[in-house]
């Protein structure tokens, strides 16, 4: 780690911030020694196993995705009955099914326009757009306009998260299509939709167009849809909102949990291969011989003896806490902890374990409001705000 302080806590310690004064790393918090305590404030409860949450640009409310088919608002600090979209009548909800995305379109103040991914009744994947009603809490159901289907070959390794990538193009995350070990080698198929974090252009108002620039773009052998290749089932990606660099949490096999980063200065990882199902994390998988040349290895990974199923975040940009600045949080859905590090010069820095975050049940998803500010998701029904105490 370098010059980098890094801080391990014991469990159930209060977490406490401890920064160097030099900051040889590199990174936004202020110089000096600083110390902060953070912890977690409840914003809403009562929730139907919480999946996502979200906002358009500059709006306060929080839109929270149910796994069964629902959008919650938070608004005022008061989590509102009527859901603002329930698709709950056309959702498959079993395994690892159900809604699993949402995003804001970047001109949703003026077009009101935003996008699901969902698992429909057949178990197919569905990327839909729809736009507000005229109560802004509300949307219409009416407006729904299917993008595109992800035919899925079993239930599990949806993936499902949606977003808006700082080019402005909508960035989709699909799984290796299910079972185990890959059994149809869709992580390494470049001619279907799985395995892969997709690409599409929505700002025309209807449909989608390929980006020129996507690394596959007009080939005849391959899906013009594709910005990489080489996943088993992110489970959440998220895009640095100040540097561009994006993250993708890929779930493991039977053996390790892995944190890709891709520098936004230096393409995004356009193209990028990250392995699967040559390599699980930085190992091979099936053949202990493989050969991982051209393949994009993991900043961060961690085996199966700490946890089993890695639970992808976002990088702090918030204002309340600008001691962690640069920190990119994420969790383990099993064990329920949360961690964080900061990417610099290519690498993982600052690593560091953060108890008084984990909210005491599994954690399936981290949540990110219109400013900056972080928020931790229990599956047991309860938001939480990563607050200084």
């Amino acid at each position: 780690m370098g010059n980098c302080t890094a801080m391990w806590h014991r469990p159930g310690a209060a977490v406490a911030i401890v920064l160097a004064s030099s900051f040889a790393c590199g990174s936004e918090p202020p110089s000096g020694p600083v110390e902060t305590v953070i912890g977690l404030e409840p914003v809403a409860t009562g929730l139907t196993f919480p999946l996502a949450l979200t906002a358009p640009t500059g709006d306060p409310r929080l839109f929270i995705v149910e796994k069964d088919g629902r959008v919650r608002i938070v608004r005022d600090g008061a989590l509102l009955e009527r859901p603002f979209l329930d698709l709950s009548t056309a959702v498959s909800r079993g395994s690892e099914q159900g809604l699993l995305g949402l995003a804001f379109d970047p001109a949703y103040s003026s077009n009101g326009r935003f996008y699901v991914n969902y698992s429909d009744l057949e178990g197919h994947n569905r990327i839909v757009a729809y736009r507000a009603s005229g109560d802004p809490d509300v949307a219409d159901p009416a407006s729904a306009e299917l993008l595109l289907t992800i035919e899925q070959p079993f239930s599990n390794h949806n993936g499902g998260h949606l977003a808006f990538g700082p080019d402005g193009y909508l960035y989709i995350g699909s799984g290796d299509g299910g079972s185990g070990g890959d059994p149809q080698g869709n992580g390494q198929d470049r001619d279907d939709l799985l395995g892969s974090l997709l690409r599409i252009d929505v700002s025309g108002g209807h449909g989608y167009e390929i980006p020129l620039d996507n690394p596959f773009a007009g080939m005849t052998d391959a899906r013009g849809e594709l910005w990489n290749l080489g996943l088993r089932n992110p489970w959440r990606f998220s895009f640095d909102r100040r540097t561009g660099d994006l993250y993708i949490a890929d779930v493991g096999q039977s053996a390790r949990e892995e944190i890709n980063v891709a520098a936004g200065a230096a393409g995004g990882g356009h193209g990028a291969n990250y392995g699967w199902n040559i390599m699980e994390g930085s190992t091979c998988f099936a053949d202990s011989g493989c050969d991982a040349s051209g393949l994009t290895s993991p900043v961060v990974e961690y085996d199966h003896s700490e946890g089993c199923s890695v639970t992808g975040g976002y990088v702090y940009r918030g204002a309340a806490i600008p001691e962690l600045a640069g920190h990119y949080f994420y969790a383990d859905f099993c064990e329920g902890w949360v961690r964080s590090f900061r990417f610099a010069n290519g690498e993982a820095v600052d690593e560091r374990e953060w108890p008084d975050l984990a909210p005491g049940g599994q954690v399936p998803s981290f949540g990110e409001d219109a400013a900056g500010e972080l928020y931790v998701l229990d599956a047991g029904g309860t938001v939480s705000r990563i607050v200084a105490r």
